[in-house]
């Protein structure tokens, strides 16, 4: 099973979730593990299940929600009688706990998502100082426009951790209003829909995609046009 691991206090649900869509209809076996504080996927996942930690399946997507450790999911799994063996784990952290207490290490793929206020920034760095030593992380910028101090500055900031920034990539999601309505639409509706998210925005989740599964671009929008048919 790949790890990919998504570092930041920055709401990365519904982007995790989109990512999560392309992969199964790339034919990849998806868990979405949400292990942040706020757990925000309890309440946009639609479900039936009122429990403090569960699995439920969500558009072929199986979300998992309250558990510390893969252990756990898969003690939770036994209880179920149905132990599923995954091609993908997509981690959601904004905890240093969260992840230590899932083993990932620098062979993992990590992100760090953040914007630039200063809340989102320092949050994110308290988790970054606790990853693995020599661990290759790729920057997620949500941002409109970027200048290069910002990008220096966070720069700075981590300055002496024992991570490698992945000079060759930086992923940015210049957020527009059109692609928040679209967000609060899907989550409404219960479905992952493409369709009203902006260009930009698509083509930052495509290449994302690529970065984890170092398939071609052309395969990828396959499997994203797929979504609306």
């Amino acid at each position: 099973m790949k790890k990919i691991v998504f570092i930041g206090s920055y709401d990365k649900t519904d982007m995790l979730l989109y990512v999560a869509k392309i992969l199964t209809m790339m034919g990849k076996k998806v868990i979405l593990i949400d292990t942040t504080i706020l757990k925000k996927s309890r309440y946009i996942v639609p479900t039936m299940v009122q429990q403090k930690q569960y699995i439920t399946t969500y558009e072929d997507i199986d979300v998992a929600i309250g558990f510390e450790s893969f252990g756990a999911i898969q003690k939770y799994q036994h209880s179920l009688g149905n132990v599923t063996q995954y091609d993908v784990a997509l981690l959601d952290i904004d905890r240093a706990i969260a992840y230590q207490k899932f083993e990932v290490t620098a062979e993992d793929q990590h992100f760090f998502v953040t914007s630039f206020d200063v809340y989102n920034l320092k949050r994110g760095l308290q988790v970054l100082a606790y990853v693995a030593q020599n661990a290759v992380v790729t920057k997620v910028y949500y941002t409109k426009s970027m200048a290069s101090e910002e990008d220096e500055y966070l720069n700075y900031l981590a300055k002496d951790y024992r991570i490698k920034w992945d000079k060759d990539n930086v992923i940015f999601f210049p957020f527009e209003t059109a692609d928040q309505n679209a967000i609060f639409i899907n989550q409404r509706t219960g479905r992952i829909q493409m369709k009203g998210l902006s260009k930009v925005y698509i083509d930052s989740i495509l290449y994302l995609v690529e970065n984890i599964t170092g398939e071609s671009s052309s395969k990828i929008r396959n499997a994203f046009k797929a979504i609306e048919n």
